[in-house]
């Protein structure tokens, strides 16, 4: 057992509120480490940490920031297989998927490395006589991220690399279930040149929580989570005056045309649907085969996959996937695989009750596969986050299209077709942020936004991208006029551009 720090104003800080919490590792089953969970003292000392360094920061220029930026990059690519091996005893993730999930988060950091570019203004010569107007991205202060434990990597990248580029410095609240590798990517951005206060990490849970969204200093929160807790921060941080972009649950479906590469949809699914355990928000949990021969070719496809799959231990090279992250996401998806049966879906294959030889105690779920699941059913209509494929057999092409645009959420979706009118047609009409043609989970590269509609996002911008440095900057418009020696006089309307 060791402890998890806070790291507050450049160094690894104990904890004082007295409580803790048990970080687990999945395979084991059992408890590694414990975290410490802030109190208001605590989270206020780091936002003071941050606002002292807000105006050194953001009056740096920003080329040197994205230099800072670069060298922290390197060092966490110097360091990949340290945290890798970490972030997966924490979540349970594969070694190789737990360096993606480093690697998508480094992406984004290299584009926010470009923000000198990105940051510029707009200008206007002669808008009026003597007359030019420009305007101006600067940062919003102190910000904020609450992130989660699926990705607890690539998505505190994605915040905080964005906001640090356009001048801001950051407070970051992640997960308490896997807790080492956002403070060990803190403490590199210090070894990079980062100066203290810039990045902060503070554990918690609701106390810290509501605390950074309450003070006043805080002027902007980013949340990933499940789609109750991400409106609900979304509806408090409006309350408080403040800008916020959060994101929650998925369903997200894929569409299987019958002149599709069947074989090429299968292997898809199965990475998409029991990659990670399911623990993904772009995971695939719902598959759409168009016509009753495709599906069944399909089941029969997926079956086959699905016998050959290596459920083990997270850095064992073997393991296709590992277990999921504690006892309580096990039972949660277990009931759900019961709530299936019990409405009538047909359980094909029944991932409960797995089990991995020397890891008795291990929080293990298998790949399991429901077919002929309806729409009124809980197993489609609420996010499982699980190991857990639901089909969904539709008659038409569009039907097909009405199940994505109709669902509650609207994260990610994809169809595997050869035919061009009907992928285009389809890109254009469903109601869903985020599409794939022939590719299964969706996930735009770190120069265009990431984000979901209807309940699973809420605000108007999304993550990284130009819309993440939109998010993170506010701007402001000068207009400007030298004296010339005109006298005009005194002047009781706007002036005309000519």
């Amino acid at each position: 057992m060791h402890q998890v720090t806070h790291f507050i104003d450049g160094q690894r800080t104990e904890g004082t509120s007295g409580r803790t919490k048990e970080v687990f590792n999945p395979v084991q089953g059992a408890p590694q480490a414990t975290v410490p969970l802030a109190d208001e003292a605590e989270v206020d000392a780091a936002i003071a940490s941050s606002q002292a360094a807000f105006d050194g920061w953001s009056s740096m220029n920003p080329q040197r920031r994205g230099r800072i930026l670069l060298k922290w990059v390197d060092l966490i690519y110097t360091h990949m297989d340290e945290l890798a091996e970490t972030l997966s005893n924490e979540h349970g993730k594969t070694f190789p998927d737990a360096k993606g999930d480093i690697q998508r988060g480094v992406e984004v950091v290299e584009f926010a490395a470009g923000a000198p570019h990105l940051l510029k203004g707009e200008f206007s010569s002669e808008v009026a006589r003597g007359v030019d107007v420009h305007s101006l991205r600067q940062p919003l202060g102190v910000v904020t991220g609450i992130t989660p434990f699926n990705f607890p990597a690539m998505i505190p990248l994605w915040k905080a690399g964005v906001a640090l580029a356009a001048g801001n410095t950051f407070v970051l609240k992640p997960s308490e279930r896997d807790p080492s590798v956002p403070v060990r990517l803190a403490e590199l951005a210090v070894e990079a040149g980062m100066p203290a206060g810039v990045l902060n990490v503070i554990h918690g849970d609701k106390t810290a929580v509501d605390t950074l969204i309450a003070d006043e200093r805080i002027k902007a929160v980013g949340f990933v989570g499940s789609t109750p807790i991400a409106q609900a921060i979304y509806t408090a941080a409006a309350t408080h005056g403040k800008r916020a972009q959060c994101f929650g649950g998925a369903k997200n479906h894929m569409v299987i045309m019958p002149d599709a590469d069947l074989e090429q949809a299968a292997d898809a699914l199965i990475g998409a649907a029991y990659g990670s355990a399911g623990e993904r928000c772009m995971a695939i949990s719902v598959a759409v085969p168009v016509g009753e021969e495709t599906a069944d070719r399909l089941i029969a496809l997926l079956e086959e996959r699905m016998a050959k799959l290596t459920l083990g231990p997270s850095l064992d090279e073997k393991s296709d996937f590992g277990p999921v992250v504690g006892a309580d996401a096990k039972a949660r998806i277990e009931d759900y695989i019961g709530i299936g049966v019990d409405e009538g879906a047909e359980l094909r294959v029944d991932g409960r009750g797995a089990s991995v030889e020397g890891h008795p105690d291990g929080f293990w779920v298998g790949a399991t596969l429901f077919d002929r699941v309806t729409t009124d059913m809980r197993i489609y209509t609420e996010e499982i986050f699980g190991p857990v494929l639901c089909v969904v057999r539709a008659a038409d092409y569009e039907e097909a299209l009405r199940l994505p645009t109709e669902h509650e959420f609207g994260n990610g979706v994809s169809i595997f077709t050869r035919d061009g009118d009907a992928a285009r047609d389809f890109t254009q009409r469903v109601e869903v942020g985020m599409v794939g043609v022939n590719v299964p989970i969706p996930v735009p590269i770190a120069y265009y936004t990431f984000g979901g509609w209807k309940a699973s996002g809420f605000g108007d911008l999304n993550q990284h991208g130009t819309d993440g440095l939109k998010f993170y900057t506010k701007t402001k418009t000068v207009t400007t006029r030298w004296p010339s020696g005109i006298k005009d006089g005194a002047s009781f309307v706007m002036p005309e551009g000519s």
